[in-house]
């Protein structure tokens, strides 16, 4: 009765079903990493966003890079804004929409005279052209005490974008603590603060940038096991897919004895 699953048709529909299954496994045991990895990040933001405050040259020195353990760490840090130094970093996103514009970074001379932290003041509206600098609010003069959350320096290859050069002066492309250093020609601690408060504070001033989602965990897990419930109905459509044709077969079998019956009588 099941003869024909060793016929040519059969054997290709075989094979392409054990490529399918793993491929369907690997791809759910992909969501679901994803959707680890999510959720880990998710604890690390809440975690390290409900830390209490350190302050930012404890922890970094020039040079340093940010653990991924520290990142979105809530850090302080008190010295006077160098706003000859200050710079735009273009293509940035309005903060909870689409509009596309700048983040101004200032760098603040640390009171205790350690060097400089890059201070991500907040988003501001492009300049009439791509070539201009636009109109930024100015910091607070004098001391001023910043809390906001820790960055890691930003590099081309993490953004996904070419350094192609040819900006205009103080514009950029990338929060970069080497490029800065580089620029003002001064020291600048490693990673850079991502402003949420300020004492005194800016008015008017750069629109701040919100804090991190860490609620939503996304759909990966919904597709991991999608892709387990469609690698487990492989199997099911092959048995079901043999048992319809061998019933198709059987029933072309008893009418082809009814005419041969026919035929002889």
């Amino acid at each position: 009765m099941y003869r024909f699953l060793l016929s040519l048709r059969w054997a290709v529909i075989v094979l392409v079903a054990a490529v399918l299954v793993p491929t369907m496994i690997k791809l759910g045991f992909w969501q679901y990493h994803r959707h680890e990895a999510r959720v880990a990040r998710n604890d690390l933001v809440a975690r390290n966003l409900g830390s209490a405050p350190v302050a930012f040259d404890s922890l970094s020195s020039p040079g340093w890079s940010v653990p991924t353990g520290e990142v979105w760490r809530t850090v302080t840090a008190t010295g006077s804004y160098d706003t000859a130094h200050e710079v735009v970093v273009r293509g940035r996103t309005e903060p909870g929409g689409s509009t596309i514009g700048y983040f101004v970074v200032t760098p603040l001379v640390l009171a205790d005279g350690r060097g400089s932290v890059l201070v991500n003041r907040g988003w501001v509206e492009s300049a009439a052209d791509a070539a201009s600098i636009p109109d930024v609010p100015a910091p607070p003069s004098g001391e001023v005490t910043v809390t906001g959350r820790l960055r890691a320096d930003e590099t081309y290859a993490s953004l996904g974008v070419k350094n192609r050069g040819g900006l205009p002066e103080r514009m950029y492309k990338v929060i970069n603590t080497a490029e800065q250093a580089k620029y003002a020609n001064s020291t600048v601690l490693g990673g850079y603060l991502e402003l949420s408060s300020s004492r005194p504070a800016a008015d008017p001033s750069p629109e701040l940038l919100a804090e991190p989602g860490h609620s939503d965990i996304g759909p990966h897990m919904a597709y991991a096991i999608q892709w387990w419930l469609f690698t487990s109905l492989i199997p099911i459509g092959l048995v079901v897919m043999a048992r319809r044709e061998a019933k198709q077969h059987a029933t072309e079998r008893t009418a082809e004895a009814g005419e041969l019956v026919g035929a002889t009588s």
